[in-house]
């Protein structure tokens, strides 16, 4: 059968974290027949070299490359291209790994989309990936339609024919940014690029020793001269223009601005920063005309500004003063509906720790000259994020702990313009609910929620929190989908989080009183602090000293959304005469469902069932052996019989 994708690994000295990439390498739900995996190993040192040689006479799939080191990861990679064999080829780093689904998902939708360059949803674990890019699907993208030119790393997956057509490969050698130059000219160059965004397909690694080679501290003069050659690529495919001025503005925000705020530039020694801001000075004003700052955020053009008139100190005094702003999210009402959990919260902006204030009469202004000093480049700052206010939004987004996957939640926002101190300033307000399903979300595991705020200059994360514990709301945990779905405050910090497949006491259960329980009529009753969307199937177990019964039962609405009501048929008659101990599983239908104990016991005989306190702690020790003696009989029993049964 056709290859139908090649995976190309440059490895060099990756050690453990290889591990990780290999893995995901192997678990693809592509079939096996139809990939490959090539690694180049460009001169490693370490052990490497013996475990990928191991690994590929033990799996077809895999195959070794040696060579001499290069320097950087463009040889490898061009190595790999020549020798795959696949319609697509898949670019992957050595300390990186792939979701499971990835390949297949992304060659369907490159085939089907007839891609020439496949983008698929990363996550970041502690480094940052493209947010905005992966909103949403996009199967014809472009750089004019869409933010494509915010991700340059090279873990695409990329037609064959489509290099092959164009001659395009990576620079080769010791140097830096070769996937800028490679990545730009296949979108500037590819007669469709499709971004495939509701699945996490490259899960993007900063290793625990930040030894990952794009975090180590670079030459600026041979960094810059490198960022040039990418700006050569978007000069040769572009006319001038706005189309070029927004690619432009991408190397000049990214890896010139962001390089000269806040914590980031105060960071740096300052010999290597005043080295750092000489070099980014002389690309911005050799390469980029106007238009190109002109498009950036208003605290982005002061630092162009200031940068452009090789103004070093006020750059660093602008840092000082933007280091202290930050967003802020206090949550609001939380609550279930049919499903879905409702989360309220209000979202702004702090300097030095308190509300930030704004002009109340600010009109936009262009900046057509530099600031004459920070407190005049403040001022101005403030005022656009006031005219602005009308762009401004708040997001909501859920990101899984252990992976880093991101997903953003609908939302629902007002702006609200909050008077302040004599009325002649104002606090910028953002109001916002947002809706969760939680059948949205792939996988069970623990979910932060984080608020994503853009106003005026800043677009940047929080968590949601912290709720100061007498005001927190107080969600309760509900079942959706046969998943159990707890919302809870993280301590010490109070901030929100979602723990999915929750179990036992986390779902609150030990909070039922023996008022909520009822039995009439073999009809038995539990009012539990538990939300349901509508009639939900659950089970129910009965342990006494020496038997274990289980039933069906129903949980259904109890007209609050916060709470339901579990309901079941009492096999009285096998009940009578002992205590039951009762437990609960609200999600059988779930993969590893468990029971979770109540917090009462039912007592039976003489035609009628009690509902008592559970026994104290020495009888509960006493039941809960005998039980777990009369489940390991009944196991040796069956297992008995199978053998004869075998024999």
């Amino acid at each position: 059968m056709p290859v139908k994708v090649s995976v190309i690994v440059p490895v060099y000295n990756p050690g453990i974290y290889i591990e990780d990439c290999i893995s995901s390498l192997q678990r693809q739900s592509l079939p096996p027949d139809e990939f490959e995996v090539i690694f180049v190993d460009d001169g490693s040192t370490d052990e490497t070299p013996a475990r990928l040689d191991a690994l590929a006479a033990e799996d077809p799939r895999m195959k070794v490359i040696h060579q001499e080191n290069s320097g950087w990861s463009g040889k490898p990679r061009n190595v790999g291209i020549e020798a795959s064999r696949g319609e697509f080829v898949m670019f992957v780093d050595n300390d990186d790994y792939l979701g499971d689904e990835a390949l297949e998902r992304m060659y369907d939708y490159g085939v089907a989309n007839g891609a020439d360059v496949v983008v698929g949803k990363m996550a970041g674990k502690n480094r940052g990936v493209p947010v905005e890019l992966f909103r949403r699907n996009r199967p014809r993208a472009t750089v004019e339609n869409a933010p494509l030119i915010d991700s340059l790393t090279p873990h695409k997956m990329v037609r064959r024919a489509f290099l092959d057509r164009t001659g395009l490969r990576f620079p080769e050698g010791r140097r830096r940014l070769e996937d800028h130059v490679f990545v730009a000219e296949a979108y500037l160059r590819a007669e469709n690029v499709s971004v495939l965004s509701d699945y996490v397909c490259y899960y993007h690694i900063r290793r625990d020793d930040g030894s990952n080679a794009g975090f180590e501290r670079f030459d600026p003069v041979g960094y810059f001269k490198n960022l040039r050659e990418a700006l050569d690529v978007v000069e040769r495919y572009t006319e001038p223009g706005p189309v070029r001025d927004r690619l432009f503005r991408r190397w000049l925000r990214v890896e010139m601005v962001e390089r000269l705020r806040a914590r980031r530039l105060l960071s740096l020694p300052d010999d290597y920063r005043r080295e750092l801001f000489g070099e980014i000075h002389e690309v911005v004003v050799e390469r980029f005309g106007p238009g190109v700052a002109a498009g950036l955020q208003p605290t982005q053009q002061v630092i162009a500004a200031l940068t452009a008139a090789d103004r070093y100190d006020d750059v660093v005094a602008f840092a000082e003063w933007e280091a202290g702003v930050a967003p802020t999210a206090a949550p609001g009402d939380i609550e279930w509906h049919d499903g879905t959990l409702s989360i309220a919260f209000t979202a702004e902006y702090l300097s030095g720790g308190e509300p930030m204030l704004f002009p109340a009469d600010a009109e936009a202004t262009p900046l057509t000259d530099v600031p004459k000093d920070v407190t005049e480049a403040v001022r101005w700052v403030a005022a656009e994020t006031a005219a602005r206010f009308g762009q401004a939004t708040a997001d909501l987004l859920l990101r899984e702990r252990s992976s880093a996957a991101q997903y953003f939640q609908p939302v629902e926002f007002t702006r609200e313009t909050v008077p302040a101190g004599d009325g002649q300033e104002v606090r910028l307000v953002l109001r916002a609910t947002a809706t969760v399903d939680p059948a949205d979300l792939p996988r069970d595991g623990v979910w932060d929620a984080l608020v994503r705020v853009k106003s005026g200059g800043w677009t940047k994360e929080c968590r949601l929190g912290p709720a100061p514990r007498e005001e927190r709301p107080t969600p309760r945990a509900g079942i959706v989908g046969d998943r159990a779905v707890l919302p809870y405050w993280t301590e010490p910090h109070g901030n929100l989080s979602l723990e999915l497949g929750a179990r036992g006491r986390r779902l609150g259960l030990g909070r039922v009183q023996l008022g909520d329980v009822t039995v009439s009529d073999g009809r038995f009753a539990v009012l539990l602090p538990v939300h349901v969307p509508g009639d939900t199937r659950a089970r129910l177990r009965f342990v006494s000293s020496s038997r274990i019964l289980e039933i069906s039962g129903t949980l259904s609405p109890d007209g609050d959304r916060e709470r339901s009501v579990l309901t079941a048929d009492l096999p009285a008659e096998d009940l009578s005469g002992d205590v039951w101990r009762v437990a609960v599983c609200l999600n059988p239908g779930a993969e590893g469902a468990r029971f979770a104990g109540l917090p009462f016991a039912l007592r039976a005989g003489g035609g009628s069932v009690l509902v008592t306190p559970v026994p104290g702690p020495g009888v509960a020790l006493r039941l809960a052996r005998r039980a777990r003696r009369v489940l390991g009989a009944a196991r040796r029993k069956v297992n008995a019989r199978i053998k004869a049964g075998g024999r």
